[in-house]
């Protein structure tokens, strides 16, 4: 190859190159001129914006430097890969003019929630799974950064001892009924909301993580898990027949306290449950049945029997 071809070459391939930060002077097919990105990238962004809240995102994986996928990765746009092109919003304004904003994240953004979550999505689309869309959560518009915060190095919705509090911003009858004396250690910080549910969606309802309810509870409670001879059927159909997993009032997170509880399935005829004398009417005195653990007095393997006389869950 000559020299006047191989210097055509190059000079063909760095007309077709446009450098972040310079603006294209050719136009594309429909006639727009590409977005300008600031010259200097986040030295840019961190002549103003040099507080703890945006320095702390030193500490993330998007600040990596040697991960090519990283917004600050070799060769990427940093800040400006998330927040858009900052060329107009870093130019000099006249006085009294209005400085143009560039695109934000969460409550304060001008941008749509679909917007926010795209530029995410774009490279969390794997982490993010096919149940995202059109999931509980997606239909509510949250976006991303209404749960995320990128600029810390722990972000508190990935810490079990932080995420409830949250998912409690927007659940709060879920807060409520973790404040009851019969809950799961959630506030202690030894659980977390997605234990048992998947913020980014599932096939199954309320996002649970498993098929099932009892399945869920089943990888903590296994030894509730059966299968039994004599089953209990609301036990062996949904756990919440029974209990409130996220919080309650009655020990063992019932929801409500036995007779009444048994007594929503069982018959209060013919049998001594009741206050009542020994004449079997009402009475003014309880029952000694009702005394200390009511029903379980005597039907203490409520979840079921393998006894070969259990058929009452009596033994």
């Amino acid at each position: 190859m000559t020299a006047s071809k191989r210097l055509a070459m190059m000079a063909a391939i760095l007309a077709a190159i446009t450098l972040p930060g310079i603006v294209s002077s050719q136009s594309n097919d429909d006639e727009t001129t590409l977005p300008e990105y600031s010259r200097k990238g986040a030295d840019t962004c961190l002549a103003c914006h040099d507080d703890e809240t945006v320095l702390t995102m030193f500490r993330t994986k998007h600040a990596v430097p040697d991960d090519p996928h990283a917004p600050f990765g070799h060769g990427q746009l940093q800040c400006e890969a998330c927040h858009g092109p900052g060329g107009k919003h870093t130019a000099r304004v006249r006085r009294g003019e209005e400085r143009p904003p560039i695109p934000a994240f969460g409550s304060a953004s001008t941008a749509s929630v679909a917007d926010q979550n795209s530029n995410c999505i774009n490279c969390h689309e794997k982490d993010l799974g096919f149940a995202w869309h059109a999931s509980s959560h997606d239909s509510n518009s949250v976006s991303c950064a209404g749960c995320h915060d990128s600029h810390v190095d722990n972000d508190p919705v990935l810490t079990t001892s932080t995420q409830a509090e949250v998912c409690f911003d927007c659940h709060q009858q879920q807060r409520t009924q973790s404040m009851k004396p019969y809950a799961h250690p959630i506030r202690q910080g030894e659980m977390s909301c997605d234990s048992c549910h998947s913020a980014h969606g599932e096939t199954t309802d309320l996002l649970l993580v498993r098929q099932t309810t009892n399945a869920i509870c089943f990888d903590c409670h296994a030894e509730q898990r059966g299968p039994y001879l004599w089953e209990h059927a609301p036990v062996s159909e949904d756990c919440t027949n029974c209990h409130d997993p996220h919080g309650s009032s009655q020990p063992g997170m019932l929801t409500m306290r036995a007779p009444l509880l048994c007594q929503g399935c069982h018959s209060q005829d013919g049998h001594p449950s009741l206050p009542q004398d020994e004449t079997g009417l009402p009475s003014g005195m309880p029952s000694q049945y009702l005394l200390g653990q009511s029903c379980l007095n005597c039907h203490s393997e409520v979840h079921g029997s393998n006894h070969p006389s259990g058929s009452k869950l009596m033994r």
